[in-house]
């Protein structure tokens, strides 16, 4: 690329974080063979070389865990990712276990971000993830969820306890989290991840056919999943979105969405027209 991606801000720490990161979802969760694993060992070895760093796991991906930990021991590129994963599951001891097991698959002593997968049992783990951080074992904590519905959840927690990050669901086709939860975020100096950046497919699905408008060359984009994308890091608490992918080309044509300008208001207000 010609250009490195952006970096922004943690707010807690003012640690700087590359804008387009990797979410793991479906796409890692593959089997040990050559045939399964060497694509995404590919993908990996592009995405450092293209100055990535974020990558998003969960217990809940099946094999994802494993296979980002094997495949980045084997290129040696491990300690050159920001490694975020989460604890999915109930109770303090089954907690402690589980986030232990994914020390182990990624092959780390100490993880970037632990986060409570969709708020599940999510007084018990903080209170485990503050000691762990004060201990250094995790550097992050954070709070995850996938649906409008839980936004004034998250909104609240956040508001009562202190956290490094949220991880919500933000597209063009799905603006919920702008109204309410991204201003608080920024307003609490909390970190956003976000998921679901193409509406799972959804919005491909909607310009099927159609010309990338030519006004989209006025904040340098050049394809539909660069405009999703920067619609996305326009918003000023976005720290980072996390498209998934197991090819290459797309892992490059969704990092460019990190390079160069972003749209303007106005750009915006065409894009949400556009895609209707």
């Amino acid at each position: 690329m010609e250009s490195k991606i952006a970096k922004r801000k943690i707010p807690t720490t003012q640690e700087e974080l590359p804008c387009v990161g990797i979410g793991t979802w479906q796409t890692f969760d593959v089997g040990s063979s050559d045939a399964e694993r060497n694509p995404l060992k590919e993908v990996l070895q592009k995405f450092i070389e293209n100055n990535g760093s974020v990558i998003d796991s969960s217990p809940m991906y099946g094999a994802s865990e494993k296979v980002v930990g094997d495949l980045s021991q084997e290129l040696k590129i491990n300690n050159k990712l920001f490694i975020a994963t989460k604890v999915w599951t109930s109770g303090e001891e089954a907690g402690i276990k589980q986030m232990n097991d994914s020390f182990s698959l990624l092959k780390r002593d100490r993880m970037d971000l632990m986060q409570i997968h969709n708020l599940m049992d999510w007084q018990t783990h903080l209170k485990t993830l503050r000691k762990w951080k004060e201990q250094g074992k995790v550097r992050y904590i954070g709070l995850t969820h996938y649906t409008d519905s839980n936004h004034d959840t998250v909104a609240s927690v956040i508001k009562n306890n202190p956290v490094d990050f949220i991880q919500i669901n933000y597209n063009l086709l799905d603006r919920h989290a702008e109204e309410k939860l991204l201003p608080l975020a920024q307003e609490l100096k909390v970190a956003v991840i976000i998921n679901r950046p193409f509406e799972e497919g959804a919005l491909f699905g909607r310009v099927k056919g159609k010309a990338l408008p030519e006004w989209a060359s006025e904040f340098d984009c050049t394809s539909w999943a660069q405009l999703f994308l920067k619609f996305i890091l326009s918003n000023p608490a976005v720290t980072c979105v996390i498209p998934g992918t197991s090819k290459i080309t797309h892992l490059l044509d969704n990092l460019k969405a990190g390079v160069g300008k972003l749209p303007d208001s106005t750009h915006k207000k065409k894009m949400i027209e556009l895609i209707g």
